[in-house]
């Protein structure tokens, strides 16, 4: 097994998504009844790099230092393209913050998770949008 502190910060990253992706897919479901496009587009919201940038920047209060240490490894992890939709400052943010919660994961800390991700959803609120 490779140890966690040897993985690059995107493939971090890429459990991270994934992550992210399914608790807040998860939240949406149990939650409330939405038809699939309004799930889809309330998903969106959250997952995209936009709305992750702004989830980051929610959390910056909240996070330890050895977590902040782990958004800037993301964060300064060069990237070869950037999302349309997004601007170079949210799409670095969002891949920091893609790596925090992959690192947690891997790292086990499922509670430490799910704490931020409720953190996220009590303060964002984007169904009321």
């Amino acid at each position: 097994m490779v140890d966690i502190r040897e993985q690059s910060p995107l493939s971090m990253a890429f459990v991270g998504d994934a992550v992210y992706s399914l608790l807040i897919r998860e939240y949406l479901v149990k939650h409330k009844r939405y038809k699939i496009n309004t799930l889809n587009r309330l998903s969106v919201k959250y997952v995209s790099a936009h709305g992750q940038f702004m989830a980051l920047e929610l959390l910056q209060d909240v996070l330890t230092d050895e977590e902040k240490n782990m958004v800037k490894r993301g964060q300064n992890t060069s990237k070869a393209t950037v999302a349309k939709h997004a601007t170079v400052e949210e799409y670095r943010a969002s891949t920091g913050f893609e790596c925090l919660l992959g690192w947690l994961k891997l790292s086990g800390r499922e509670e430490r998770i799910e704490y931020l991700v409720d953190y996220i959803i009590n303060n964002l609120q984007f169904e009321n949008q």
